[in-house]
């Protein structure tokens, strides 16, 4: 092993602040429930008086931001790199470190990825890159004020999922939830790619030809569909996982996603049938409306769906 590797390992697995991390009410900033509901409140209250503002003003034109979203896909996406390193060097390090423990309970690797063992307390390495990622939701909130400046939209599901998601791993950490060392691999391997690409196509570079946004998305939900799955069956054959009840919530607000966004993906399908009917010869003089927030994916459009 080289000694940058060793470098890398140990800020990213082994510094004592992120061994010996702790989630607590009076150390951990915005660990508090109370903290948790003002913020989405807050979050809520400023997208819809942004929105209202710039509608009374009578504003139609986007308001220039600049290289703004474009530094901050650049950043997401290597924040979003970083953790997903962070997480899987530390749970690396974890099921070396506590092996000895996981024969008592005939726990393997592979089902303490989705299986906690009961009596498990949110503290060590991988709890720490769990709190990182809860602080980056709200960074990632920023989004929804670039959409509403640059095209006037706010819609539902953007504030629903960005809402969800701060909560979601909020209960993670709260109870030492289940799943949530899975759950942070997977979206922070999408959110690296997919604002990545959000960077590369804001400084001008070539597209995708097809949804390249909401298939990320499409993935990133089966996934997890697949993920609760797992963990209810291991609770059933394990005598329980750790967090089980927080899990339960977590399961019932991502069935709420994906059928949002399910909802969205087949009515987005049925317009643009609609626009090729629209457009071709038997319909050449036919109009169609729509207002849409588009992601330009090279050859085509569709709506990006935050994730």
């Amino acid at each position: 092993m080289t000694l940058t590797q060793k470098t890398l390992i140990y800020y990213l697995s082994e510094h004592p602040k992120i061994v010996n991390f702790r989630w607590s009410h009076t150390h951990s900033w915005g660990s508090t429930w109370s903290f948790l509901f003002t913020s989405i409140f807050a979050y809520l209250l400023l997208s819809l008086l942004l929105h209202l503002i710039l509608h009374l003003l009578g504003r139609r034109r986007p308001v220039p931001l600049g290289p703004i979203p474009a530094l901050h896909s650049l950043s997401m996406a290597l924040i979003s790199l970083t953790i997903f390193t962070g997480i899987l060097v530390s749970a690396a390090a974890e099921i070396r470190d506590t092996r000895w423990f996981w024969r008592r309970t005939n726990t393997t690797p592979f089902q303490w990825f989705l299986c906690f063992p009961l009596g498990t307390r949110p503290s060590g390495r991988v709890f720490f890159w769990s709190y990182i990622f809860y602080l980056t939701r709200f960074l990632n909130t920023l989004r929804t004020f670039f959409a509403v400046l640059r095209r006037r939209n706010l819609s539902f599901f953007r504030l629903f999922n960005h809402s969800i998601l701060i909560t979601m791993s909020f209960l993670w950490l709260e109870f030492s939830q289940s799943f949530q060392v899975t759950g942070i691999l997977l979206t922070t391997s999408v959110y690296s790619v997919v604002y990545g690409y959000r960077f590369w196509t804001a400084i001008g570079l070539r597209s995708a030809c097809f949804p390249f946004v909401n298939s990320c998305q499409m993935v990133l939900l089966g996934c997890n569909v697949i993920c609760h799955v797992g963990v209810l069956l291991l609770h059933f054959k394990k005598g329980g996982c750790n967090g089980i009840g927080a899990w339960g919530i977590n399961s019932v607000l991502d069935a709420a996603v994906l059928m949002l966004f399910l909802n969205f993906y087949v009515s987005s399908y049925l317009r643009g049938r609609r626009k090729t009917l629209a457009f071709s010869p038997d319909h050449r003089g036919d109009d169609v409306a729509a207002t849409v927030e588009t992601d330009r994916i090279g050859c085509c459009e569709s709506k990006d769906k935050d994730i």
